[in-house]
């Protein structure tokens, strides 16, 4: 089993993360799917059967495609297609900020050590790193950096008024 990280920990993956050409029989056969999110808008009634249940989007798709169904999901997994690819840190912070959103938010994709303690700091609290990554290095950078000077989805305010308080 793939071991990701949650939180501060290392632990096994219990999701199946499901191709975006699976077919919608193999997707109600299967506990604990993500799956993505043309399959979810195509088959939303069957779908929602699975309890519970997890949605990826890619990097092109937006957040609002969702906000009919938000409570729905136990997981929301954002694809990073290339590490350069930043576009799902704004919507882990509108999911968290904007849209209130409390379940899990799963980075995916090409996901990389040096890019989780930013992940953090927009919302996202699990990560599949790549294949070729080790779990454990990766861990550390969730705690390498012990102040920040932005203003965040987990620091409200910046550091000077912090400061000044």
């Amino acid at each position: 089993m793939r071991k990701i990280i949650k939180n501060t920990a290392i632990i096994e993956d219990q999701w199946t993360l499901l191709d975006a050409d699976v077919e919608l029989n193999v997707a109600l056969n299967t506990q604990q799917a993500i799956v993505p999110l043309a399959l979810w808008q195509a088959h939303k009634e069957q779908l929602k059967a699975i309890n519970p249940i997890g949605v990826w989007l890619e990097a092109e798709q937006e957040i609002e495609s969702l906000l009919d169904d938000l409570e729905l999901f136990t997981v929301i997994a954002l694809n990073f297609p290339v590490f350069t690819d930043g576009r799902h840190f704004s919507s882990a912070r509108l999911l968290r900020e904007r849209y209130a959103y409390s379940g899990e938010i799963r980075a995916i994709g090409d996901v990389l050590r040096d890019q989780l303690f930013f992940m953090q700091r927009c919302g996202f609290d699990a990560y599949a790193l790549r294949s070729d990554r080790c779990p454990i290095d990766a861990l550390k950078s969730l705690t390498e950096l012990s102040v920040s000077y932005q203003a965040a989805y987990d620091q409200s305010l910046p550091l000077y008024r912090r400061r000044s308080a």
